[in-house]
């Protein structure tokens, strides 16, 4: 195996054993395998589309798909075994439909759908030819994981909108073109890095759509004040990010007796308004995804994983046979609940009855945090900020946003945090709060020092709030604002984040705790002498270096 994808990559260069996050040699391969399909799938579906049709069936296989191969999403090899034999029949309906309207189903670029198979043994040997190196030069196999990197990102949160409802065909058709453009090897590094701007401009898009969907149908984020504690009824930890999912189980388990508690990303689901209406919706447990190999033995009841941040756990955890997976997640062994049909709920009755029969929750701290600021809650507060800025009350916002990880060199997010000068205030989305959403930070004027937006898709309203103050102090550039980026990144959503901040022109943004490993010398020189992309150092010295 050879994967590079994630911040935590063994060595900083790529996990060719096993993952760091627990992926096996086998699973890897075959989400290579995978990808490469889709691929084939995708130029089919780009020249059907030419005629004037579009295959829903394909959009979201292709979606889902990509979506099941983001890091810590989906450990379960058979279900990339079924994914894969999925690909050989929408290819065939493809093929089909061409036919039908006199259209050519030959590849241009992409020769995998002319091999077929059920044959496990040559899926696998299939694989290895068809993974990361099998581009030979270095800087367009670095442009080319790059853009499919942040078409994962994309489609994790089309996946997201899609299930209230709201798609935007336009994002469906780059994802597939954008596949189709690694496969093609007249591409040019020029033209390979102008596909990577306009995926960061696609990133806008999807999240502007996701933010309509979420705040449409749950209502905008108001400021909130969630329970860390626990009560003392027996209840479902629900982690990652769909909040569809969430709906369904909270009101499936209203009466029943069992509360339900977010866990990671999903704590931003306690400042919709929507949401605040069951009274068995208790609060939030834990810490962010990688300290779950502990706190899930700590919470006694099942956990449902509705994405990613899944962690295998260890062999002698005792939680393991209460773990649910749904959507595109999945781990051999751990039940998963079906997708729902015709837009009916999903059925969590199993999910339940479980909880039913487990003790309650064990405390392991107490208090609350505060959370909401999404952009129109800050705009509710507008006057208030601009009055700190121009008051030199507020000195400077840092934009702190992306993910968290397990590895030591992290705390240095919480270090910068609490060096922070009592003037400044952070702007957050992500699980990288957890490293300082429970610091006695304080405020000023009333203005909280730490305003968290959500999860990482809402680094959108990071985005507008941004653009907001732009255009209140009359500003001709938005990097001329009283705003530092000093972002740390871990998966493929954040890829996405900080593509679509490039694409609207941001510069000077930190990316830590250490620059990607797929990003080549020469694409990152590219980088950095166009946008300003930037490591860490020490606390100290960024300091320094933000502040003057």
């Amino acid at each position: 195996m050879f994967c590079y994808q994630c911040q935590e990559t063994a060595m900083g260069k790529g996990c060719t054993v096993k993952g760091v996050c627990g992926k096996t040699e086998d699973v890897a391969n075959l989400q290579d395998l995978l990808i490469y399909l889709m691929k084939g799938v995708s130029e089919l579906s780009v020249r059907l589309r030419e005629t004037g049709e579009e295959m829903p069936e394909v959009n979201k296989f292709i979606t889902e798909g990509l979506f099941m191969t983001i890091t810590n999403v989906n450990f379960d090899k058979q279900r990339f075994v079924n994914k894969i034999e999925e690909a050989f029949r929408i290819c065939e309906k493809l093929r089909s439909r061409l036919a039908e309207s006199g259209m050519s189903d030959s590849l241009t670029h992409c020769k995998s759908l002319g091999w077929q198979t059920k044959s496990l043994e040559e899926m696998e040997e299939k694989a290895k030819l068809v993974g990361i190196l099998s581009t030979q030069h270095e800087d367009i196999r670095s442009l080319r994981e790059l853009l499919t990197y942040g078409i994962k990102g994309l489609a994790a949160y089309a996946e997201h909108a899609g299930n209230l409802g709201f798609e935007d065909a336009e994002i469906y058709a780059f994802m597939q073109e954008g596949l189709i453009a690694t496969l093609n090897d007249t591409l040019s590094a020029d033209e390979l890095t102008g596909l990577v701007i306009r995926c960061g401009s696609m990133g806008v898009k999807v999240m502007a759509l996701l933010d309509q969907a979420n705040t449409s149908t749950y209502g905008n984020p108001e400021i909130t004040h969630v329970n860390i504690g626990v009560r003392t009824n027996p209840a479902i930890l629900i982690s990652g990010h769909d909040l569809r999912d969430l709906q369904d189980l909270l009101e499936q388990t209203e009466g029943t007796g069992v509360d339900v508690y977010t866990h990671g990303e999903m704590l931003p689901a306690h400042y919709y308004p929507a949401f605040k209406k069951y009274s068995h919706f208790a609060g939030n447990y834990g810490n962010a995804w990688w300290k779950q190999t502990e706190e899930f033995e700590t919470f006694h009841g099942p956990v449902l994983f509705t994405t990613n941040c899944l962690v295998p756990p260890r062999a002698n955890a005792t939680y393991a046979d209460r773990v649910y997976t749904t959507g595109a997640a999945g781990f051999a062994g751990f039940p998963h609940i079906a997708d729902r049909l015709n837009g009916q709920p999903k059925d969590f009755s199993q999910l339940i009855a479980h909880a039913q029969q487990c003790k309650a929750p064990a405390e392991i701290e107490q208090g609350e945090i505060v959370g909401g600021f999404a952009h129109a809650q800050v705009f509710a507060l507008a006057d208030k900020v601009v009055d700190a800025v121009r008051s030199g009350a507020i000195r400077k916002f840092f934009v702190m946003a992306g993910c968290d990880g397990r590895m030591k060199n992290r705390d240095y997010y919480t270090q910068f945090a609490e060096k922070l000068p009592h003037d400044t205030v952070i702007l957050t989305a992500g699980c990288a709060k957890y490293r300082y959403n429970k610091l006695p930070l304080g405020d000023i004027g009333g203005i909280p020092r730490v305003l968290d937006a959500g999860q990482c898709n809402d680094s959108y309203s990071l985005v507008v709030i941004a653009l907001k103050l732009k255009e209140i102090f009359n500003l001709h550039d938005v990097n001329d604002l009283p705003i530092a980026y000093n972002i740390g990144w871990y998966e493929q959503k954040a890829v996405i984040v900080l593509l679509a901040l490039l694409s609207l022109g941001v510069k000077n943004i930190h990316l830590g705790t250490t620059l990607p490993a797929f990003l080549s010398p020469n694409v990152a020189k590219v980088l950095v002498e166009n946008f300003g992309i930037a490591g860490i150092q020490t606390v100290d010295e960024d300091l320094k270096l933000f502040l003057g």
